[in-house]
């Protein structure tokens, strides 16, 4: 019951924030502008802002443990593939493919991985290295999947090109490098640019779920049912189903396994969406799977706590 209480406490209140936005769109409080502009502003300055301070206050030099960040490179690499493998084999609907694929394979590792270690271990040092071997490449093959399977260009060449001109705009990944850098380097802010720095970041996470919840498309959310729970059991049951059991033979335990279940096991991130509408793929879709991940997670969450903690790896 506690560890049920505790992964609530974690996943019901971002879902009570999105229900929010929801309520003030029906009101007419917020409007479709809104959303736009919320979604452009999160993507290009508030989210940056949020991964750079995790990362930049992170003493990546300190804790660095090469194969764990290896490893959960691979693990990110892996799912990402064998989803949009199978996505483009099974999938017949074109223009969805890419929403599902970034989310049904993308967790919300910086925003929860640091929260949920915190609220385990009192602290959360090694969440750094957990987000250096997946949140780059979370955006990296979000930014590949989501210019291959949307709209817009045609020729390959063209894709690959657009592809590697989007990774290298991305305002998520060009923060992870100048975060890791700052880690890396040990530079530190004077307070006002830290503040500064640290009141964008904490506009991040509000601000993107209200804007989710402004944008959730109900009807359309409704007509992509089936693909919205196909996803959600790929993030949160398969996932983890797979590759914890992996973990445990590496002989990962403690904050490193519950980095992993957060990796694998934690709901889709609000920036899927952010990212998807504006690369031009599915927000319906993303939307959707963004809110039922959110709200299964606190069972589906608990339990995989539970099973490792039962067995002693947490």
């Amino acid at each position: 019951m506690e560890n049920f209480m505790f992964s609530l406490n974690a996943t019901f209140p971002i879902f009570l924030v999105i229900l929010v936005g929801w309520f003030l769109k029906q009101v007419h409080m917020l409007n479709d502008d809104f959303v736009t502009t919320a979604n452009k502003f999160n993507f290009t300055v508030t989210l940056p802002a949020l991964v750079f301070k995790d990362l930049a206050a992170a003493d990546v030099r300190h804790d660095f443990d090469g194969g764990y960040v290896v490893f959960c490179a691979f693990v990110t690499t892996i799912s990402f593939f064998t989803i949009w493998g199978l996505t483009r084999l099974l999938m017949k609907d074109k223009s969805m493919r890419g929403a599902f694929v970034q989310a049904a394979f993308r967790s919300s590792a910086a925003v929860l991985g640091f929260a949920f270690i915190q609220n385990i271990y009192g602290e959360s040092k090694l969440a750094s290295l957990m987000i250096i071997g997946t949140v780059p490449l979370f955006n990296i093959y979000s930014v590949i999947v989501l210019t291959f399977e949307g709209e817009g260009v045609e020729d390959q060449k063209g894709k690959i090109a657009a592809s590697v001109k989007n990774i290298c705009k991305n305002p998520i990944i060009l923060a992870i490098l100048a975060g890791t850098a700052v880690s890396l380097l040990q530079i530190r802010f004077p307070v006002m640019i830290n503040k500064t720095i640290q009141y964008l970041a904490n506009m991040a996470t509000p601000l993107a779920l209200i804007a989710l919840g402004a944008g959730f498309e109900g009807k359309a959310a409704i007509a992509r049912i089936r693909p919205t729970v196909l996803a959600a059991m790929v993030k949160l049951v398969i996932l983890p189903l797979v590759f914890l059991p992996l973990a445990v033979h590496m002989g990962y335990i403690g904050e490193k396994m519950v980095a992993l279940i957060v990796m694998l096991g934690s709901p889709t991130t609000t920036s899927c969406y952010i990212m998807a509408k504006n690369m031009k793929n599915d927000g319906a879709l993303t939307s959707s799977i963004v809110v039922m991940t959110t709200l299964l997670a606190s069972v589906t969450l608990t339990f995989w706590v539970y099973i490792m903690k039962s067995q002693g790896l947490i």
